[in-house]
């Protein structure tokens, strides 16, 4: 195991001599994957949230890790909060850079955020992309074979499939890359800590557990969600549920 360590934490040296991609002249990789904007489900404006109550510090101090949830539905309103704490758009800019709801690296923001939804109100239980530019849902995938398949690839099944939500952050390594090299892979995965963080926060602030998720089969989910051959992979996930 420490040889795994040392030849990641050796090979993602910044080296000064190594010219990147954008040095390069090479142009920028898109911010976001292409999607068909006809499968596309309208959220509510997260803005219009109303909160019971609203105290930071109560937040960060009764955070906990939540496994097990009530069976009652998660609010469509409250899911596009949750949604535009981890990756909200605030501005675009230049060079596909975004200013997000979380801090990234270089404002690279390496992170697709996929749904596997089980008990939102007035969505159908399946696979969705979130679609940060347009702040809606894309539908993916309704079948329960495949949904029943991405399930057991975690290592706590029930976690998962009792969820109201779980959050799959699949990393596009190549935005990272693009600026940084190699060294955008340590950058990535800190990133990845930024988004469940906010998440952790974001579920307090409406009465939700969340649970980190790093425990499942790399292999098998990257293959069901076709990721396999794009260089693309799940990086970490959270489930989320009413207490």
């Amino acid at each position: 195991m420490k040889s795994i360590c040392n030849k990641f934490w050796n090979e993602s040296f910044i080296d000064p001599f190594e010219k990147t991609d954008q040095q390069n002249g090479m142009p920028a990789p898109t911010g976001e994957l292409s999607f068909d904007a006809v499968n596309l489900i309208d959220l509510p404006d997260p803005r219009n949230l109303k909160f019971n109550s609203f105290n930071l510090t109560d937040f960060i101090e009764n955070r906990r890790t939540i496994r097990k949830y009530t069976d009652k539905s998660l609010p469509i309103m409250e899911l596009s909060f949750l949604l535009w704490a981890t990756q909200g758009l605030i501005k675009n800019m230049p060079d596909e850079r975004s200013l997000r709801t979380v801090p990234s690296a270089g404002a690279r923001h390496a992170f697709e955020t996929i749904l596997l939804i089980n008990n939102i109100e007035g969505i159908k239980s399946g696979l969705y992309r979130y679609i940060v530019s347009k702040h809606k849902l894309l539908s993916l995938d309704f079948s329960k074979e495949k949904i029943e398949d991405l399930i057991s690839g975690f290592r706590n099944i029930n976690l998962v499939a009792n969820s109201a939500v779980t959050f799959l952050w699949i990393a596009v390594p190549e935005r990272m890359t693009w600026k940084f090299n190699a060294r955008g892979y340590r950058y990535l995965l800190l990133d990845a800590g930024h988004i469940c963080q906010n998440l952790y926060l974001a579920a307090e602030a409406i009465d939700c557990g969340c649970c980190a998720i790093g425990a499942f089969d790399d292999e098998e989910i990257n293959a069901i969600l076709q990721l396999n051959n794009s260089g693309q992979f799940l990086a970490y996930a959270a489930s989320i549920g009413k207490k």
